[in-house]
């Protein structure tokens, strides 16, 4: 069952989702004030995480690759969607699902529910879908068009709470920024001030915590000496500043280094992938085995690779299960596995 926990007012973490194209990099040009990502960039492989001001409010902004991106197979997908998570720890105050508004294609219903899947149900509750717009029309005719006549888009609209807002491609552009924050904050408060959690979130925050807490103990010798050479250039109230200062560094380098490379990240994907290594090595040799020892080898080998990315998937098959509703009480694991495997069409 998803959880909703209060979040800290100073920052707000917003989580950017985005079917295909450019739109959710021209969203986080657009919040940031400045050109995180170029106008030629469509699509990412890893996540990215960005710090900015939006109209006076803090924020950090996390992308992550493309639902739709066909350049990413399905292993790395979902490790970039652990990470995203990590990334965004402990929760996203909300989540800006972006669209082009003269691109909105019937193929973008379904990912509300494909989202749902991800995150859990009450994913919903925390959406704002932005719309980037590049034309000459003025914002209420715009408005005008999704609410009263371009029925297809108000229907998206509507599956994610109806709560949407219009920005433009150009990122200079600040006309309606203040906007966006007051939508963003008004959500936030209805739902008491509460960012997005489940179950997977909940593992993330504790990978990442865990790992923060390594580090700082392995850089504890270079804190202190860091202290004995402050203690001889400084005194009195502008010591205590410059510790200050230092500390609150070493913090957000060591936060940083720990949401991008934690045990999660490090361990969960691996299990799968050497689970499935090791079955499809031994199904292989043994198909192969017909064919004499030539055949064993190649077939083990084969055997491997394809065992590797159907176990990474069932790994983290497995894992969207603990964020979905009312889980039965015994999954068939041999049904999730195949499913996945033959929806995994790329190979890495």
């Amino acid at each position: 069952m998803d959880k909703r926990k209060k979040g800290s007012p100073t920052e707000l973490r917003l989580m950017l989702i985005s079917s295909c194209g450019p739109s959710q990099f021209l969203l986080t040009n657009y919040i940031l004030g400045r050109e995180a990502f170029t106008k030629d960039i469509t699509s990412i492989s890893e996540c990215t995480k960005n710090t900015g001001v939006l109209s006076g409010r803090r924020v950090a902004v996390i992308n992550a690759p493309n639902i739709y991106d066909k350049g990413i197979c399905q292993v790395k997908r979902e490790m970039e969607l652990r990470k995203s998570k990590c990334l965004c720890s402990p929760g996203p105050h909300a989540f800006l699902v972006t669209f082009d508004l003269e691109k909105i294609s019937k193929n973008e219903m379904k990912t509300p529910k494909m989202m749902m899947e991800r995150y859990g149900r009450h994913f919903l509750r925390h959406c704002i879908v932005l719309l980037a717009y590049g034309g000459n029309l003025e914002l209420p005719a715009l408005e005008d068009r999704v609410e009263k006549t371009d029925w297809l888009l108000r229907d998206l609209i509507e599956q994610y709470g109806g709560r949407f807002h219009i920005f433009s491609k150009n990122w200079r552009d600040r006309r309606s920024d203040r906007e966006l924050l007051k939508k963003i904050e008004r959500m936030v408060a209805s739902l008491g001030g509460a960012f997005f959690s489940s179950r997977t979130f909940q593992k993330a925050d504790e990978y990442v915590k865990k790992e923060e807490k390594r580090l700082k103990k392995q850089r504890e010798g270079e804190i202190e000496k860091a202290w004995v050479e402050m203690e001889k250039q400084y005194i009195a109230e502008e010591l205590y500043q410059q510790k200050d200062a230092y500390i609150a560094n070493v913090g957000a380098e060591i936060r940083a280094m720990a949401e991008m490379d934690n045990g999660w990240l490090r361990t969960s994907l691996a299990r799968g992938l050497g689970t499935g290594l090791v079955v499809g090595a031994v199904m292989g040799a043994l198909f192969g085995s017909i064919e004499g020892p030539g055949g064993m080898v190649l077939y083990g080998i084969i055997g491997g690779a394809v065992g590797g990315s159907a176990g990474g998937t069932a790994q983290v098959a497995v894992e969207h299960m603990e964020d979905r509703v009312a889980p039965p009480a015994r999954l068939n694991f041999n049904s999730i596995f195949i499913n996945r495997f033959f929806a995994n069409t790329r190979p890495c």
